[in-house]
């Protein structure tokens, strides 16, 4: 999510080439993640290393520009707090691809939409009416499609995969409260330092080094392609209104589905060409219903000025 609040310029087929070059890099973070624990790499470590090299690159491009201010935050208990949210879903998603197809790991993920809607009703005091409550259950039903709890094909992995999604809500929900508040460069300072922090002391010491010149690759891109996705999904929402992005986010799966199949021969299954569509179109009601009611609620404020 975006950290920028306005525009700087309506150039919004530039955002969205940027948002889908981030969903691609996002895309290549959960493949050298799944490589990596492919090569005997503890997942710990793994999601050290995307942080770990996240955070030296956002050192080395903000702090000559920023200095100390960088750190500067306006609640360091709230980006502690974003940061963890964040970092436990990494965690949750790093553990899943280690044992489900990219293309599974990509669908649960997108109920993140569903949980963001029922979460900001307890925690932004928004209203939720019935068509979107309904969406939300409709998209739940796409996953038990996808997972099939109680046959041979359910893997407990998902169950990790929904986590990861409901820690992305909160993540992209304090994000939101963060956003007036803090530059981006600064909350992209404290999600790669809280995460280095709190990790090294669990991976540093059971530390495995590569064995393989592949694994190597992986080993370094994973916090790279980390970086750079986030850069560009923020550069992108200045170009592009998030709500002219968001339906984008969706074409994710494309370049999930790709990979599972091309670098991991994991082709997609028929449940997957079932479920996936209805998670999806429930993301899609959910955002074109909450882009009606802002349109609307705009509309009544104007006539009352």
């Amino acid at each position: 999510m975006s950290t920028i609040t306005a525009p700087i310029g309506d150039r919004r087929l530039l955002g969205i080439g940027l948002a889908l070059a981030a969903y691609l890099m996002f895309t290549c973070i959960d493949s050298s993640a799944k490589w990596l624990a492919l090569g005997g790499i503890p997942v710990l470590q793994i999601v050290f290393l995307r942080y770990a090299l996240h955070l030296v690159l956002v050192l080395g491009i903000n702090l000559p520009r920023h200095g100390t201010g960088l750190a500067r935050t306006a609640s360091f208990r709230m980006q502690a707090l974003r940061a963890a949210m964040l970092l436990g879903a990494t965690t949750g998603n790093f553990l899943a691809v280690r044992y489900l197809p990219l293309t599974v790991t990509g669908a649960i993920s997108f109920t993140m939409p569903l949980f963001l809607c029922a979460l900001s009703v307890p925690l932004l005091g928004e209203q939720v009416g019935w068509r979107r409550w309904t969406a939300i259950g409709v998209g739940f039903i796409g996953i038990l499609v996808i997972v099939r709890p109680g046959t041979e094909a359910f893997h407990p992995a998902a169950l990790l995969c929904l986590a990861a999604a409901v820690f992305s809500a909160f993540y992209f929900l304090l994000t939101r409260r963060m956003a007036a508040h803090d530059s981006a460069a600064t909350q992209q300072f404290y999600v790669g330092f809280f995460a280095t922090v709190l990790l090294a002391p669990l991976a540093i010491p059971f530390w495995v080094w590569p064995s393989e010149p592949s694994v190597w690759i992986a080993f370094f891109t994973v916090g790279i392609f980390g970086f750079i996705g986030h850069q560009l999904i923020t550069v992108a929402h200045g170009f592009a209104p998030a709500s002219v992005l968001a339906p984008f986010s969706y074409l994710q799966i494309i370049f999930m589905a790709a990979s599972s199949w091309i670098i991991f021969n994991q082709p997609p299954d028929i449940w997957l060409y079932l479920g996936a569509p209805i998670v999806i179109a429930s993301g899609l009601y959910i955002w074109l219903r909450e882009r009606a009611l802002h349109k609307a609620t705009t509309a009544v404020e104007a006539v009352e000025r």
